[in-house]
């Protein structure tokens, strides 16, 4: 497979999507544990395996990883999860990933990753039938978050001018949890001062937010809402009633959805229904997902049947088998896309120490 190019994003979108994904597999494993170039952490963990990684022929093998202990990248070098062939030494962006709770994820990203990421996303504009060369308001956690690059992802591959409005979803989830619920509606309001200052003026005509924030701006400014031609949401769950009440706000604009898992941010393939099935499929052959078994997180569920979703991350530069979400879904199964989708997410369990928040 040959590098991305941003020339033809949509010829190497076909390319990806024409890929096999067994062979990938085997070229992303052996590239990781290849003793001279291969990635120093997975190197480092070949003598704690029972088999031997390179011997791998087909992706529905890599369940033998277990699940990836999410927090050796807490701790871990992020170059380390980075192969050596990569040249030393290495420059570009460390990014937090890894949901909004907790001490931070980090991990490296090549500027292949973040052109596959960018070339993806291009690729859901287009299809949810958002112009290119408009201008855009991109209210999400932004910084180090891994979603902030949509700035550039906008900007570099839609041809659009873009304004930015930061959020931390991690302060929000810390006051929820401590109970301090008056700050959590002052910096609510806070970022809604800040997203109305903008739209006011009536530049923009598309918004990136999340659900959260979106179902308060319409709660508080409707007629801001009915002035754009449409939203873009990123987040971890959408109801088919949120969906409905976003659309009879949006008066016709495009209501563009987005599941932000860990790694990927997995596309909105179909809404059926009027809401009531909302499906997503994974950045291919770059990540996977599968439904799994709650109680035996090594089983797939059955098509249509809920579980636990995982994540597999097989680009070239970064290899994460069986990522374990916080989020649980439909298995959704379509001749649409070379691998099985997720369907109607939302938090597997949501407590006082694990709450949504704005994202």
């Amino acid at each position: 497979m040959t590098a991305p190019t941003r020339a033809d994003p949509d010829a190497q979108v076909a390319r990806w999507l024409d890929t096999d994904l067994d062979e990938w597999t085997r070229r992303v494993v052996r590239r990781h544990f290849d003793p001279v170039s291969g990635s120093l952490y997975w190197l480092g963990r070949v003598h704690q395996l029972d088999f031997d990684p390179r011997d791998i022929t087909r992706h529905d093998q890599l369940g033998a990883f277990g699940p990836f202990p999410l927090d050796r990248l807490r701790e871990e070098d992020p170059a380390d999860l980075v192969p050596q062939s990569v040249p030393r030494p290495l420059a570009g962006r460390v990014w937090d990933t890894g949901g909004t709770t907790g001490t931070p994820c980090r991990v490296f990203y090549t500027p292949d990753m973040l052109s596959h990421r960018a070339i993806w996303r291009r690729w859901s504009f287009v299809r949810e039938g958002f112009a290119p060369g408009r201008t855009w308001l991109q209210a999400t956690p932004t910084g180090p978050h891994l979603i902030g690059n949509g700035v550039q992802e906008v900007s570099e591959l839609h041809a659009g001018q873009v304004y930015a409005v930061d959020m931390d979803p991690r302060w929000v989830k810390r006051l929820i949890r401590a109970g301090r619920l008056a700050e959590v509606g002052d910096y609510t309001t806070h970022l809604l001062e800040q997203i109305t200052d903008v739209l006011r003026q009536g530049r923009v005509q598309y918004l990136n937010t999340t659900p959260a924030l979106f179902q308060a701006l319409r709660q508080r400014r409707p007629e801001l809402v009915a002035a754009l031609d449409g939203v873009r949401l990123s987040g971890t769950q959408i109801s088919a009633d949120m969906y409905r009440t976003f659309r009879t706000a949006l008066r016709g604009g495009i209501c563009g959805l987005t599941y932000g898992n860990t790694f990927g941010n997995a596309a909105c393939l179909d809404i059926e229904r009027d809401g009531e099935l909302i499906s997503y499929v994974p950045n291919y052959p770059q990540v996977t997902m599968a439904v799994v078994d709650k109680a035996d997180r090594s089983t797939p569920v059955a098509p249509g049947t809920v579980g636990q979703v995982r994540l597999t991350v097989l680009h070239e530069d970064l290899f994460l088998p069986n990522i374990l979400e916080r989020d649980q879904a439909l298995r959704h199964s379509t001749d649409r896309w070379p691998i099985d989708g997720v369907a109607n997410v939302r938090p597997l369990q949501t407590t006082s120490s694990a709450p949504e928040g704005l994202y």
